[in-house]
């Protein structure tokens, strides 16, 4: 309190500063007139239809092996040159064909692998792969 003053300044004063509120509902009508179109506009996809195609069946494989003593096995039966030649031969005319899974023993020499796979390649057959074990 000051000497001299005649004004009584510790009255509560009964009027409220509304500016701030003003301020703080533009702000918010902004933010809604902006926001407003945004999430009401749909963007158009055209997606893809279905169709009911029947699936094809993977060709079936055809395991290989070929034992230590060099003798040729396909489905627990043991083969010669001439009539693996010939199994090789029937089934590379299937379509789709089949792909060759050569099973090869470790003690195996290279030089039967590499019939097999000669004789694969002369039957038409084009996809041959190896088998390994971990």
């Amino acid at each position: 309190m000051a000497f001299g003053t005649t004004d009584n300044t510790d009255e509560v004063m009964n009027e409220i500063n509304v500016t701030p509120l003003v301020d703080v509902m533009l702000v918010l009508l902004i933010i809604f007139i902006v926001t407003i179109p945004v999430i009401n506009h749909a963007i158009k996809v055209q997606l893809p239809q279905e169709s009911s195609q029947p699936v094809q069946t993977p060709p079936q494989t055809l395991q290989i092996a070929v034992t230590a003593d060099g003798q040729y096995s396909y489905q627990e039966r043991t083969y010669d040159d001439a009539s693996l030649q010939a199994l090789l031969q029937a089934e590379g005319q299937k379509q789709p064909q089949p792909e060759l899974h050569i099973l090869g023993d470790k003690a195996v020499r290279y030089e039967k692998v590499t019939a097999l796979m000669t004789m694969a390649k002369n039957a038409g057959l084009e996809k041959i792969g190896f088998v390994t074990s971990p």
